[in-house]
């Protein structure tokens, strides 16, 4: 059975932080909400959340997982960003975005788009979340968590639990979350081009 963890949705507890680190860092598997809906998530050298997250969802084996970074220094180790890069990066974190980037090394090449080498990435603003990252001291290998036959992700803790009770190894209730998954924007090339429209204001990027 999952463990079912409460936090401060504005100030969460340490304790609780460096219990679900610790369950990261023995290869768990957690549902967490976000700024923008509930996700699940992995360290990203895990020997097999990928996998279990891609059994959850019925994902293909080319499914690109979401790099959720703490801070921007964070995710500049994991992605090459060019002056407008960084510039709209900057200004636009943290907040419900997820940026698509040219991955460096540090990123497996399971994890990067096969052709382009490519990965997204993202500073989400939750305090939750901000605080678990800050600890782990590493990102999360993360993806929506919207299961099969379902149109939006769930937002109660315990409809999550009940669902994903013996899939997962942790489920965190944070108070209120959302449906909507985040707005994607490809920077790759050079410039944006919003492929998502979600929970980030896509205007910006336009």
């Amino acid at each position: 059975m999952a463990r079912f963890v409460e936090v401060h949705p504005r100030d969460p507890q340490p304790r609780a932080v460096a219990q679900l680190v610790a369950m990261l860092r023995d290869d768990a598997l957690i549902a967490y909400p976000t700024d923008s809906c509930y996700a699940l998530g992995c360290r990203l050298d895990s020997r097999t959340g990928a996998d279990r997250i891609r059994r959850i969802r019925h994902l293909g084996e080319r499914h690109h997982f979401t790099l959720v970074c703490s801070d921007f220094a964070q995710l500049g180790q994991f992605v090459h960003l060019d002056n407008t890069a960084f510039r709209a990066v900057k200004a636009a974190t943290p907040a419900p975005y997820t940026f698509i980037l040219p991955a460096t090394r540090e990123v497996p090449k399971r994890f990067a788009h096969p052709s382009k080498r490519t990965v997204g990435v993202r500073i989400p603003d939750h305090p939750f979340v901000r605080a678990l990252l800050r600890e782990l001291g590493e990102p999360l290998l993360s993806s929506t968590l919207l299961l099969p036959g379902h149109d939006e992700p769930p937002t109660d803790s315990w409809t999550v639990k009940e669902e994903l009770d013996h899939v997962v190894d942790a489920v965190v209730d944070a108070g209120e979350v959302g449906t909507t998954p985040t707005t994607v924007v490809d920077l790759s090339e050079g410039f944006p081009e919003v492929v998502r429209e979600g929970a980030g204001d896509p205007e910006r990027f336009r």
